[in-house]
């Protein structure tokens, strides 16, 4: 199925924080949740708002484009990396009083949540949407309404790479779904808990979704990033440039191989894979 932006104007944003153990120790990130309350030690941090449509705040800046990333204005250099993810489309059931009673996916695709470093920041939302082309999501997906681990997903996988200039590299590890630390009944049951439960607060990075989503008039839709997975050495180490191209790819290991993905890639020919294909250019930001 296809994915229409202008679509996704009216369905909100939302992220999961710390679901691919390792990914904040790699990003710098784990000291932000140290107190931050988790069922065990392989569980997601929480979960944070990237766009929320109608918003007065920053928030309201809708930040998705399928071909293009654009770095924000800075008198400073800012370290911006790829993230690599699964964006899982989901229809919203509310109760009366606006409660999350349930999330029904509809559709997975390749996902950028494109992230600044930035050290200290008070929210995670605050690394997050900068504006225009902050975000990616490819064009086409997968339709979906079942993520068990060992449903029909079970054997689809991630990847990412950078291409600069002539030279290709890995940028993630090339991973199954089912590798996150929650997916599938698991995860949307915990993220319907933690929209309804989660609270903000100085002292954590996180902030109370339910009440920004009550706040926007409920959208009937939400855009959810399961979380990021490891990088590769080159990952990193690698912040994005002017000319980039970063590249995420969700594929069915049915289909392709992890080794026949990344040729693809290196001869550029990623769109001819049977796969959710999202490439965007790294460009400077607009005047």
């Amino acid at each position: 199925m296809q994915l229409d932006l202008d679509a996704l104007r009216a369905a909100a944003g939302i992220g999961v924080a710390g679901n691919f153990a390792g990914h904040l120790e790699q990003a710098g990130e784990a000291a932000d949740f140290v107190g931050v309350g988790q069922a065990g030690v392989e569980a997601p941090k929480g979960i944070f708002p990237w766009y929320l449509p109608g918003s007065d705040t920053f928030l309201g800046a809708f930040p998705l484009a399928h071909d293009r990333v654009e770095l924000p204005a800075s008198d400073e250099p800012l370290n911006l990396q790829i993230e690599p993810e699964v964006g899982v489309l989901c229809d919203v059931a509310y109760a009366a009083d606006g409660s999350v009673t349930g999330l029904a996916p509809v559709a997975i695709a390749a996902f950028n949540d494109c992230s600044i470093r930035r050290p200290g920041a008070a929210k995670i939302s605050h690394k997050k949407n900068w504006g225009a082309a902050s975000k990616g999501v490819a064009r086409a997906a997968f339709a979906v309404t079942d993520l068990a681990p060992d449903g029909p997903t079970a054997g689809f996988r991630l990847a990412c790479f950078l291409r600069r200039g002539e030279e290709t590299s890995a940028y993630g590890v090339d991973s199954p779904l089912p590798g996150y630390s929650y997916y599938g009944a698991q995860l949307l049951d915990w993220i319907v808990d933690r929209i309804n439960h989660q609270e903000g607060g100085e002292a954590t990075p996180l902030e109370p979704v339910g009440a920004y989503l009550r706040d926007v008039d409920l959208p009937a839709q939400v855009l959810i990033g399961i979380g990021a997975t490891r990088y590769t050495e080159v990952g990193e180490t690698t912040f994005l440039q002017a000319g980039d191209e970063a590249i995420v790819i969700v594929y069915d290991g049915a289909q392709h191989t992890p080794e026949r993905v990344e040729d693809a890639v290196r001869r550029r020919f990623e769109d001819g894979l049977a796969a959710s294909v999202l490439r965007q250019v790294v460009v400077e930001a607009a005047p």
